[in-house]
């Protein structure tokens, strides 16, 4: 294998060509910063917190690809995956996915000791997270907190203190991952089923679609509920009922149950995530202005 070769196989396992993970860890992140500062962040804590979410993300899914390396080859979304394929081995990944958090570490230095402390469980979150499909009914829940914990730093970084409303935002975040992480699992829950992987997809049973609703509901009340605390306006309010007219096109996509669709409504998720935060940006610029 050339050393060009090897560099592409490095960055699919981190998903560089597939940046929807990243994008899904980002927003709520964006969500936070703005929030705490009621504005524009700082700009040094805001490419720190960029950087951080694209590493984090990337370190995942070394480590994600090392825990599934005996499961992946059986799936067939994900048995061309290079560790799964045998194109780079489980040590290599292991490597990439610490030097990978090494390097997140290394970059929140400079701020301050809450914010460093925070990036501990929320390492230990993103580490275990892959793990916990061979136990836990509702994985989906534990991934829901790992992707959340970018708000309490964000908050914690920005205002050096953590309050009450980012553990709401926290709570809101979880709901929506777990709506569109099941999402995703319904494209594989026929592979799951087979191998044995516990997903929502599977907890749910037939009530698969409708809890997929129910989550998306209660994060965007959630929200709304955080817009009333802090006394936001119209464009926050406007950007979630497009949230919610987002919402309802996803559930044409998932109610006949059908891997391609479910995949494609997934990916639809970067829509709400990125007008709830057009909805907070403009927002605070009108309020500012």
């Amino acid at each position: 294998m050339t050393f060009a070769d090897r560099l592409s196989a490095y960055a699919r396992l981190i998903r560089l060509d597939k940046p929807i993970g990243i994008l899904l860890l980002l927003w709520p992140t964006l969500w936070g910063l703005w929030l705490a500062a009621d504005g524009m962040p700082d700009p040094m804590i805001l490419v720190i917190f960029v950087l951080g979410t694209v590493l984090m993300r990337s370190a995942g899914c070394a480590i994600n690809d090392f825990a599934d390396r005996r499961i992946d080859p059986h799936v067939s979304r994900t048995r061309n995956r290079p560790l799964a394929a045998g194109i780079i081995t489980a040590r290599e990944a292991l490597l990439i996915a610490t030097g990978l958090s090494l390097c997140a570490f290394l970059l929140i230095l400079p701020l301050n000791l809450l914010t460093i402390q925070l990036s501990v469980p929320a390492l230990f979150l993103a580490a275990s997270y892959p793990f916990t499909k061979r136990f836990f009914a509702m994985p989906q829940a534990y991934l829901g907190i790992a992707f959340s914990f970018g708000i309490p730093m964000a908050f914690a970084a920005q205002t050096g203190t953590v309050p009450p409303l980012a553990w709401l935002l926290v709570l809101a975040n979880l709901f929506w991952v777990i709506a569109y992480d099941t999402e995703y699992a319904l494209v594989d829950r026929a592979d799951d089923l087979k191998i044995g992987i516990r997903t929502s997809a599977i907890t749910f049973g037939r009530f698969d679609v409708a809890g997929i609703l129910l989550c998306h509901i209660i994060f965007l009340s959630i929200l709304a509920y955080v817009g009333i605390l802090l006394q936001r306006g119209i464009w926050f309010y406007g950007a979630l009922l497009i949230a919610l007219c987002l919402v309802i096109v996803q559930y044409g996509m998932i109610r006949k149950r059908e891997p391609f669709p479910c995949f494609q409504a997934f990916l639809h998720n970067n829509w709400i995530g990125a007008v709830i935060f057009t909805g907070i940006l403009l927002d605070t610029l009108f309020k500012t202005s």
